[in-house]
């Protein structure tokens, strides 16, 4: 289930590129609130306040605007060309009756014997739609991989979600897998089983070679 926090959020009365890089030299992160058939309202919210939520991974916040409490989801974030700083950031207004849709984070547990065998972690899957109430949203979907063999895959059928939740990729998708890893020759090709040597043939072919008549 997410975890709540309440986030105090300002109206920004100017809007454009400039106006938020001035909200961020002083500290405040330019946003929106929308959705739920209400009016989208620009905010800005003290960065300090922000970043620990986020870094906690906070979906759901109790949003309190000029004394009025709505319940929101982290829509969108935008960081910086580093990924340190929050740059902007999206609330959409929820009903906690009614149903949403979003993605979580998959989160690997566990070390695959796969790969100590010498097979290769695969993930293709590193998020998951689904829609559910807005208050039951997990943090993320755990996937326990301590088992996972060379060959082995997981599929979004095999996935343990929690009860009320409604998942919106196909159930033969893959999640994670252990592929065989291929060994490439120094042509590029790839290298086949090495075939055994069997022991006496180069000195029997050598002998036959000796034997053979000599062309005149």
């Amino acid at each position: 289930m997410a975890r709540e926090a309440k986030l105090v959020v300002q109206k920004r009365s100017q809007l454009g590129s400039a106006a938020c890089r001035r909200l961020r030299s002083q500290g405040l992160v330019p946003g929106n609130v929308y959705g739920h058939n209400a009016t989208p309202e620009p905010i800005s919210i003290e960065s300090r306040v922000l970043r620990p939520l986020i870094f906690d991974g906070m979906k759901v916040v109790d949003v309190e605007l000029d004394g009025r409490h709505d319940k929101a989801i982290v829509r969108e974030i935008q960081w910086d060309a580093f990924g340190i700083d929050i740059t902007h950031i999206d609330l959409f207004r929820v009903d906690p009756n009614e149903r949403v849709q979003i993605e979580v984070p998959i989160e690997l547990k566990g070390t695959a014997p796969g790969v100590m065998s010498g097979g290769m972690l695969e993930q293709p899957l590193h998020k998951l739609s689904i829609d559910c109430l807005a208050y039951l949203i997990p943090d993320s979907i755990q996937v326990k991989i301590g088992n996972l063999q060379l060959g082995q895959t997981v599929h979004v059928s095999d996935l343990e979600i929690p009860e009320g939740i409604h998942v919106r990729v196909p159930a033969d998708t893959v999640v994670v897998h252990v592929i065989q890893v291929q060994v490439k020759d120094d042509a590029g090709g790839e290298m086949g089983a090495a075939e055994p040597e069997v022991v006496g043939k180069k000195a029997a072919e050598a002998g036959d070679s000796k034997d053979a008549p000599k062309k005149k």
